[in-house]
């Protein structure tokens, strides 16, 4: 089983470095008989063209002498209601019999199996899976800079329209995208198209480009924030409270929490964090560890909840700061409360 990072390059393309030394170690040791699952997300074709190759170097043939498969990782970090056991495995084999034995693996510790007609639908369905998500998380994040601008509540819109029982699925805006799948793997397609096909996947781009502006965004409505207080940005205290990339884990992947930071102290802002799964924040080594959120918020210009993890009763966060900007719809609304 290959489940190794595929990060994107400097230039923006997939990175496969990891995967095909992970495929040249299983090359090694290939012997009739064995089943190769690549797990790792990637463009649609990897398994066909890369690790197929890399293993039938050595004289055996997928598909006589061995399995092969592809089937997506679908982990979802603090998941307390779906982990490995119950979320259904899709499998898509190099042949029909390969992908009987990846299912006969799987089947052994997973409720639901899911056979995909081969390895490319297999590596295409991950990507679609995220694909969904990018773009609806893009499209309210859009949302919210304009229900902004027209004084509508975005939250209590979205509390509205998911009383629909069909024909709707909730998203919330945010501070940014994070973790691995969704800034980083709707890329894998988008890159796939351009270099087969020649033309761009316009609505992954456009999201890509919604996404990526929203620390920004929050950075300007900061600054607001701080004016109608009667303070400049500059030189302010803001607190972040939360800069994992979702909330009650440590996992600090692609976390929308650093590029915000990043703008807050290019406008001079003296920048704190308070994060109950983070020591050290390594990726903004410049900001300052609070290890009280509660007296934090207090002595802090601003605070920014980021993050809303369980830790944090946001409520009460909220009215002891002296002003509390609120990314993720949690906070009751106040006098001292602005709202993404």
């Amino acid at each position: 089983m290959i489940c190794v990072p595929t990060p994107l390059s400097v230039d923006g393309g997939p990175d496969l470095r990891a995967v095909e030394s992970a495929v040249a170690a299983v090359a090694r040791n290939l012997r009739p008989g064995m089943l190769v699952v690549l797990e790792s997300t990637t463009y649609p074709g990897t398994t066909d063209e890369v690790v197929r190759p890399a293993l039938e170097a050595g004289g055996l043939v997928a598909g006589e002498d061995f399995h092969l498969a592809f089937s997506p990782e679908r982990i979802d970090p603090g998941n307390e209601k779906f982990g490995a056991k119950n979320t259904p495995k899709v499998v898509g084999g190099h042949t029909p019999a390969c992908a009987e034995a990846a299912a006969g693996f799987y089947g052994a510790f997973v409720d639901s199996v899911v056979r995909a007609k081969g390895t490319r639908e297999a590596e295409t369905a991950k990507l679609l899976e995220n694909t969904y998500r990018h773009i609806n998380i893009a499209l309210v994040n859009e949302m919210a800079r304009f229900c902004h601008e027209l004084g509508i509540d975005l939250w209590d819109v979205i509390e509205a329209a998911k009383s629909k029982p069909f024909g709707f699925q909730a998203f919330y805006p945010g501070p940014g995208v994070g973790g691995h799948c969704i800034p980083i793997d709707p890329n894998y397609l988008s890159h796939n198209v351009r270099a087969r096909l020649g033309y761009p996947f316009r609505f992954v781009e456009l999201a890509q480009e919604i996404n990526s502006q929203m620390p920004a965004y929050v950075v300007s409505r900061a600054q607001d924030v701080l004016n109608t207080e009667g303070k400049p940005l500059n030189g302010s205290t803001v607190l972040l409270l939360g800069v994992t990339y979702k909330p009650n884990i440590a996992d600090q992947r692609e976390s929308p929490a650093v590029p915000l930071a990043r703008g807050l102290m290019a406008k001079g802002a003296v920048v704190q964090y308070h994060d109950p799964h983070v020591g050290d924040w390594t990726s903004v080594p410049e900001a300052v560890r609070v290890s009280d959120a509660a007296a934090g918020v207090g002595q802090a210009d601003l605070s920014i909840l980021v993050q809303n993890h369980r830790e944090y009763d946001v409520d009460a966060l909220a009215s002891a700061s002296q002003a509390f900007f609120d990314t993720r719809g949690k906070a009751t609304e106040g006098e001292k409360v602005t709202r993404l």
